[in-house]
């Protein structure tokens, strides 16, 4: 009698296992663990490039990896260095994470915020659009760019 019932619990398990396996295996799929890896990798950012990190700022990237026209570590250094960030602080919201077949999509509103004024104020804003990839070390930026919002119209007098 338990025979009878070992088997199909085994056939279920192994074929819940076998669907599980062949879901991640798709390209172009992502589970929760990457989403909240990349939800990290996207606050990592803010924290580093706004404290100046420029060791912390580059390990988020591939080795090739872009942001606008900086290419590669010793691109994104020379950047880092000649930033001049001062009190604005990244303030990115409504992040879109859609999978493809290298890694993942991104997409972000920015809103650049000057913490230095009374009262703090927005300075600037805009959008980031990434190209991610899963590496050895973790989710990384391999292509970031940044569309800044044109500004409004001056009024005619």
């Amino acid at each position: 009698m338990r025979k009878a019932y070992a088997l199909p619990i085994v056939l279920a398990f192994l074929l819940g296992a076998a669907l599980s396996h062949a879901q991640d295996g798709k390209k172009g799929s992502l589970t929760a663990q990457d989403y909240v890896e990349i939800q990290m990798l996207y606050a990592q950012y803010n924290h580093s490039i706004d404290s100046g990190n420029i060791e912390g700022y580059v390990a988020l990237f591939t080795p090739d990896g872009s942001f606008n026209n900086n290419v590669g570590q010793e691109g994104l250094r020379t950047f880092m260095k000649n930033r001049n960030g001062g009190t604005r602080r990244h303030w990115n919201t409504n992040l879109l994470i859609t999978p493809t077949p290298e890694g993942a999509k991104g997409a972000v509103y920015l809103m650049f915020v000057d913490v230095g004024m009374k009262p703090p104020a927005i300075t600037s804003a805009g959008r980031y659009e990434d190209s991610l990839v899963k590496t050895a070390q973790g989710w990384r930026f391999k292509q970031r760019r940044n569309f800044p919002d044109p500004a409004p119209p001056t009024p005619n007098p």
